[in-house]
């Protein structure tokens, strides 16, 4: 399982992380891959907003969690 670092990104908006890891999802990621995302939370909105946007893509989103005060883990399984 690989693993992004998304958290250079905190002072993006939440679309432009949004973005990103959709970029790394058509690009990096095959069919039925799971890999994790590390964000930085400094708006939780991007939690909920994430959670959409992966489910949008028809991809699965199998876990979503918060490991320390602003850093989250979004565990994703990119779909067909």
């Amino acid at each position: 399982m690989r693993r992004f670092d998304l958290r250079h990104l905190r002072d993006e908006p939440n679309q432009a992380v949004l973005k990103r890891l959709g970029e790394i999802l058509d690009s990096s990621v095959s069919a039925g891959e799971v890999v994790i995302f590390m964000v930085e939370v400094v708006d939780f909105d991007l939690v909920e907003q994430s959670a959409e946007f992966v489910k949008a893509r028809g991809d699965t989103l199998m876990n979503s969690l918060r490991f320390n005060r602003v850093d989250w883990t979004l565990v994703v399984k990119k779909g067909a």
